[in-house]
């Protein structure tokens, strides 16, 4: 039976946690009673003062025991890396969990994280579900959609571009922007063990299209800065890697069924063609229609390129599903078995903007 209001926590206040939080202060489906932080310096102030919005009354703890006990019918889990014991523990206290870092779609990489999820699941007769922007929106819901105007499908290219010119954090640098073109290529700053957090979503499409994934390949490229680029991060200089392109290639029946493009640069000054210079992602099915769908914002955000709006989708594509997931059968429950679920609590009178801290 569909509830009235969802008692909801936030763990962790980073970008998409304080994104979280405004939401669930502002919308009347959600009652916020617990916040979780690590920052020592977050201990004890208003959950609304950490987000940017109005007071809650709703203080933050760092206290997982205090989280653990409270009586809430969603957890919104969105630390930097996931905790698999402290996952199951929460789902085994009686709350539901939606996540944006982990655990989109079962495959046989995650099996025996997942096993444990179910077990926990069936413990606590609750649910779990792992989402976020891509993996779990842009690279599996969306194409999947699209197909159904489909007559033939020959592939499915998924292409996640974001412009790093104008990121105040580190990582870019880590992650090779800067560093010598052959020393990248050798050694790439990006994980190998990150294209199977996607390959999550790439099963979602073929298993989703009634075929089944026979291999996943790895391709990298990098591009060279045409000029010296002086970033908020650092100087990137003229010559030195200016972008970055991973293209991994899920194929069924012998053929590439599904291909997604991570393409992070340093704008368009840049020696490659990439349809950079803006944050987007863009589907392009090849077959009978052919069809090529961008989602892209259509003003900048407030904030700046730190506000990046795909830090909203990805909390948002998780909070808009807690009260489907609170309401679903117990076990890890993916989108294919949401179906369509339809947000609760958008169409309200406006409020005041919030901003951030």
């Amino acid at each position: 039976m569909t509830k009235q209001t969802y008692r909801v926590v936030q763990w962790a206040t980073g970008s998409v946690g304080r994104i979280a939080i405004r939401h669930f202060i502002d919308n009347p489906v959600f009652d916020l009673v617990g916040v979780l932080v690590t920052n020592p310096e977050k201990v004890g102030r208003d959950a609304g003062e950490l987000a940017g919005a109005r007071r809650s009354g709703v203080f933050a703890t760092d206290d997982p025991e205090a989280i653990l006990a409270l009586d809430a019918d969603c957890v919104h889990y969105a630390p930097r890396q996931p905790d698999l014991d402290m996952i199951c523990r929460l789902l085994r206290s009686g709350k539901n969990v939606v996540s944006p870092v982990c655990y989109v779609y079962p495959t046989n990489h995650y099996k025996a994280d997942l096993e444990r999820i179910d077990a926990a699941c069936r413990d606590g007769g609750t649910s779990f579900h792992g989402t976020g922007v891509h993996p779990g929106f842009a690279g599996d819901l969306l194409p999947l959609t699209l197909t159904r105007l489909m007559s033939r499908i020959d592939c499915i290219h998924v292409h996640e571009t974001v412009d790093l010119s104008n990121k105040h954090a580190a990582w870019p640098l880590a992650m090779g922007i800067g560093w010598d073109p052959d020393e990248a290529l050798a050694k790439p700053g990006r994980s190998p063990e990150s294209v199977h957090a996607f390959v999550q979503s790439m099963a979602m499409v073929v298993e989703g299209l009634g075929k089944s994934i026979e291999k996943v390949t790895t391709k990298f490229e990098v591009a060279r800065a045409t000029r010296d680029i002086a970033a908020p991060f650092g100087l990137v200089r003229q010559g030195t890697v200016g972008g970055l392109h991973y293209e991994w290639t899920a194929w069924a029946d012998g053929h590439p069924l599904v291909v997604y493009h991570s393409i992070w640069t340093m704008g368009a000054d840049i020696d490659a063609d990439w349809a950079s210079g803006s944050n987007k992602y863009r589907i392009v099915i090849e077959g009978d229609p052919p069809i090529q769908l961008t989602l892209e914002a259509n003003r900048l955000h407030p904030q700046g390129d730190q506000g990046y709006w795909g830090l909203v989708w990805t909390a948002m594509n998780g909070v808009n599903l807690i009260p489907a997931v609170c309401d679903a059968r117990p076990g890890l429950v993916t989108h294919m078995d949401l179906g369509i679920a339809t947000p609760r609590g958008l169409v309200r009178p406006r409020s005041a903007d919030f901003n951030e801290p």
